[in-house]
């Protein structure tokens, strides 16, 4: 049950800036300003004390997969990214039949209604053919705006996201009718070159699907859409910091070019994250994960497509702090504050302020998760002392 708390002694993380020796109070299922008479203390000394992570692009884990799971499996699946960190989540799908896609968005919306997820992101079936990835070719087809408003429709508001190829046939449409109903428009998957790009971004696409993977690569002469995502002040580029996705030259190149406000970090986890290596299934192609790395099987025995990732977000953190040596800060800004804004939901989530729900992690001097709290209830509560 909710209690009231004050969290203690940790080097907390504020829109303001760093606080050495901050504090946080914990009233019920919200962050106050003011502590209550019966609040226990605990004492943090020595960690960081972060916003909660929101990731806006996830297709599972904990073994269980958000496109065909039973809502059993996907309260798995969110309570093993609730154990990493990640206490807001949008569910993504990948391609599938449009009458499965429909059936499935109804299904994943009562999740939604009922504050389990953040909504739905539709991860295909409107990518190019060029830049599939981890997709059944044969359901591709192009982003018409009347498939895409009845998987909106389907969604009964619940649609957060769609990732499009948009230089495809009614692609701009579909960007223009997304964003009329306040729906990120999220180019990905993509074939396009710079001006096609910054065609659709003109047209109201504010987010690039996981920059870099699945679309041209940056070339001097032909700079493609890596360069226009980049260089609008108007995109957040999604970025997937494992080690295996980019480089990680590639990922500061981003993160420095973009700026901490306009990058999300996510993980585009599938059913291994927090699972393990094994044999798996992303909607209806088989996936081998071997050393943490999930790729398509192919018939022939050679290393398939990236199928996903098998990260989560703690790491991801991790990884951006000790590897990349990025602030703080900024890694903050990335992971909580701007996927809390592009979700509408700042308000909410994505800080610690007053007001806002009690979503936080609790990280070691190294930066290793020890705890993480989720509308004033402790997932995982911090073994001190």
């Amino acid at each position: 049950m909710a209690a009231r708390k004050v969290l203690t002694g940790a080097r907390v993380v504020l829109p303001t800036g760093t606080l050495t020796d901050g504090r946080v109070i914990v009233d019920g299922t919200k962050i106050a300003g003011h502590a209550p008479d019966d609040a226990s203390t605990v004492d943090l000394t020595g960690h960081w004390l972060v916003p909660g992570f929101v990731d806006i692009h996830n297709h599972g884990g904990g073994g269980a997969s958000f496109t065909s799971g039973t809502a059993d499996d996907v309260l798995k699946g969110v309570r093993t990214h609730q154990e990493h960190g990640t206490t807001t989540l949008v569910a993504s799908t990948v391609t599938g039949s449009m009458d499965f896609l429909a059936e499935r968005a109804g299904f994943l919306s009562e999740l939604a209604e009922q504050g389990d997820l953040a909504g739905i992101h539709f991860e295909g079936p409107f990518i190019s053919p060029c830049r599939k990835g981890a997709h059944d070719e044969t359901l591709l087809r192009d982003p018409d705006p009347a498939d895409v408003r009845k998987l909106m429709d389907a969604a009964r508001g619940q649609a957060r996201m769609f990732t499009l190829a948009t230089e495809m046939r009614g692609g701009i449409d579909s960007v223009r009718l997304l964003a009329e109903h306040g729906v990120i428009a999220a180019i990905g998957h993509t074939d396009a070159t710079y001006e096609q790009t910054v065609e659709a971004i003109d047209a109201g696409a504010t987010v690039a699907t996981h920059l870099f993977n699945a679309m041209p690569h940056l070339e001097h002469r032909t700079p493609g859409p890596i360069a226009a995502l980049l260089e609008d002040e108007r995109v957040t580029v999604e970025l997937i910091n494992d080690g295996t996705h980019l480089h990680p030259a590639a990922f500061q190149l981003a993160f420095h070019h973009a700026g901490a406000k306009r990058v999300a970090l996510i993980t585009d986890a599938m059913d291994a994250a927090g699972f393990g290596d094994g044999e798996y299934m992303l909607g209806p192609l088989a996936v081998e994960v071997k050393d943490s790395v999930a790729r398509l099987v192919t018939e022939d025995g050679t290393p398939g497509s990236i199928a996903g990732s098998t990260l989560t977000l703690d790491r991801a953190f991790k990884r951006a702090a000790t590897i990349d040596k990025l602030p703080v800060e900024s890694i903050v800004q990335a992971i909580s504050v701007n996927p809390a804004k592009l979700l509408g939901a700042y308000d909410r989530i994505g800080s610690l302020e007053p007001g806002k729900d009690a979503d936080l992690v609790v990280l070691d001097s190294e930066f290793a998760l020890v705890g993480v709290m989720r509308k004033g209830e402790w997932v995982i509560e911090p073994q001190l002392g």
